[in-house]
């Protein structure tokens, strides 16, 4: 039992004093004392709090710092919050911190921008995915009933050489896992392919369109179930002659034939690049030699019309000539009207054209041309009976592919994924008034030139003369 001491004048009234001195103290607010708090020795004067009304909020001496006013110095925009005492409105704060010469939109020194999230470019590059993703890459797959079909989403995107568009609407290219065999071509522009090579029909066999940037040489086929398109992709530049894979020993000797006169013919079978092979050899002409280049083609085929600036200061010029209602001739007669250095006749198949191009090689012109043949002496024998197709005599004819002849390049492709050239030469001397073994056989009409190629073969490869000079 508690007894409550007797208060004295001794004793002083520490409540009444207490009272005393805060009579200038507006009224504060009780403190909730918890529940589990140390309660407070008898008799002991209760502490007397700080805490002011919620909207009394006591200024901050302008002599004091940030630190001593308890207020925490500004590292960002925020609201700073003092250590004791937590600001009731923004305004309080902000006008502490501009009293103590601190801006509260001030950026620190070592203020750095957010980092900036993925999101964004995760979001980019998934779009960038998505759009990539919607074109269809060429690939090859099998149908449900097992047979393979290759696919694309263009006709551009696809390497290939020949292409047939038969009367069914099927589109057939080679299939890369064989030499011969041929495979189904499904591509989203397929029709509008159709479409262009009906509209480019020119009323002869052969003609040429393009697509998407692309020439294609065509040849319209009436077959008895209707219309074929036979469609050869060209390149879209003309090779440089070294990067044809032909030895180099055989590509510098007939690079060296540009001064020269004469007949330069390339043989072998349909497709083996034998059009590539003229066409970069005239390149190399025009690039380095300069001069005019006329060409006869049926459709004109590389990309070799314009201006050429040669290596040493002078121009070259090239102009093709497409071949009008299938007469060759016409075309070659104005071709040397026309007064060129060098001619390109894309392709001896008639007999006039084998008797104007010999007359054009014996006239002081460089000729390039074409021919079906299985090999060097199958080229030189065609070239004689087409010649005498034309009404010539045949001993007339011998005398004038003599006169005429530089070289012959018979050429074929091998390979099944990647083709490479198998060439075989046989070269005249360039300087008519010198004994020449194949300008002999040529006029004898024993055209048997085996030994005398392994002969010529062998000191290319050895890099020694061919010929004797006089």
């Amino acid at each position: 039992m508690f007894f409550k001491p007797k208060l004295t004048d001794a004793t002083p009234n520490i409540q009444s004093t207490t009272a005393k001195q805060a009579t200038n103290v507006p009224p504060v607010m009780p403190i909730a004392r918890p529940t589990n708090a140390p309660t407070m020795p008898m008799g002991m004067p209760k502490p007397m709090t700080s805490t002011p009304m919620p909207q009394a909020v006591p200024p901050i001496p302008t002599a004091q710092t940030p630190k001593q006013a308890g207020v925490m110095p500004v590292t960002n925009p925020t609201v700073s919050v003092p250590t004791d005492k937590a600001p009731t409105t923004l305004e309080t704060a902000v006008a502490a911190q501009t009293e103590n010469g601190v801006s509260p939109y001030a950026k620190p020194a070592n203020y750095q921008p957010p980092i900036e999230t993925k999101k964004e470019t995760e979001v980019v590059a998934q779009a960038e995915t998505t759009v990539k993703s919607d074109k269809l890459e060429p690939h090859e797959e099998r149908k449900p009933n097992g047979d393979k079909v290759f696919i694309a989403d263009s006709v551009a995107d696809v390497k290939f050489a020949d292409l047939w568009y038969t009367p069914e609407g099927i589109a057939y290219i080679r299939d890369k896992a064989t030499k011969f065999a041929l495979i189904p071509f499904e591509t989203n522009d397929m029709e509008d392919f159709f479409k262009t090579m009906e509209q480019g029909y020119t009323g002869s066999s052969s003609f040429a369109v393009k697509f998407k940037g692309e020439a294609y040489r065509v040849e319209r086929v009436m077959t008895t179930t209707g219309v074929q398109y036979n469609c050869r992709k060209m390149p879209v530049s003309t090779p440089n002659l070294y990067k044809l894979g032909i030895p180099d020993p055989i590509t510098k000797h007939l690079a060296t034939l540009a001064p020269e006169a004469g007949l330069i013919l390339f043989a072998g079978p349909t497709g083996m690049g034998k059009t590539t092979t003229a066409s970069a050899l005239m390149k190399e002409f025009l690039e380095n030699h300069g001069g005019f280049l006329y060409t006869i083609e049926d459709p004109p085929e590389m990309p070799l019309d314009g201006l050429y600036y040669a290596k040493n200061g002078a121009l070259g010029l090239c102009k093709q000539s497409p071949v009008e209602n299938e007469r060759w001739e016409d075309g070659l007669k104005s071709a040397l009207r026309s007064r060129p250095r060098y001619i390109l006749v894309g392709e001896i198949r008639t007999p006039e054209v084998a008797s104007q191009t010999l007359r054009a090689a014996t006239s002081g012109h460089l000729v390039l041309s074409t021919i079906h043949a299985t090999s060097v002496e199958d080229a030189l024998n065609s070239m004689i009976k087409y010649a005498m197709g034309a009404g010539l005599d045949e001993k007339l004819v011998s005398d004038l592919l003599a006169r005429g002849i530089l070289a012959v390049v018979h050429q074929k492709l091998e390979g099944t994924t990647t083709l490479h050239p198998v060439v075989q030469t046989a070269f005249a001397n360039p300087n008519p008034l010198a004994p020449d073994q194949m300008r002999n056989a040529i006029r004898e009409g024993r055209i048997s030139l085996g030994t005398l190629m392994e002969a010529q073969s062998t000191k290319m490869f050895k890099n020694l003369p061919m010929f004797k000079e006089l």
